[in-house]
Order: C-alpha cells, then sequence, then structure tokens
C-alpha cells in the first residue's frame, strides 16, 4: 500500500464519520420530541400501540420510520 493511498483511505473514513455525525445531529434536532416546563412529565407507561388503519395510514406512530408487519386498528 502506497502513502497516497493510505491517506485517500484516511480521507474518505474521516469524511464518512462527519457526515453520520453531521446527520445523527440533524435528525436528532428535526426529529426528537420536544418537552416543555408547562408540558407533563412523561410517564412509565406504554403508550397506544402502531397500528394500520383500514385507509393503510399509520395511527400512533411518532417517528418519520414505519414498523413493518404493524397490526391493524381495530
Amino acid at each position: 500500500m502506497k502513502l497516497s493511498e493510505l491517506a485517500k483511505g484516511s480521507s474518505v473514513m474521516l469524511g464518512v464519520i462527519v457526515a453520520g455525525y453531521v446527520s445523527t445531529s440533524y435528525v436528532d434536532q428535526r426529529f426528537a420530541v420536544s418537552t416543555t416546563a408547562s408540558a407533563p412529565a412523561p410517564t412509565n407507561s406504554p403508550g397506544p400501540s402502531a397500528c394500520v388503519d383500514a385507509d393503510g395510514s399509520w395511527k400512533n406512530w411518532l417517528w418519520p420510520n414505519v414498523p413493518t408487519l404493524s397490526p391493524k386498528c381495530r
């Protein structure tokens, strides 16, 4: 392995790490659930489960990704 190949590989690896960090920070800021001082404290009890409505839309799902094989709503 030549020194120039090592430099190229290292720069690509560094670029991937930086891009991953930046995208994670963006997703955390954009999609994180914000809490305010006036909002009630979250409880430890689980919320309603995610389900698929009759028209194919998702109910009770806060995140941008969608779980596969979710049950139909009753």
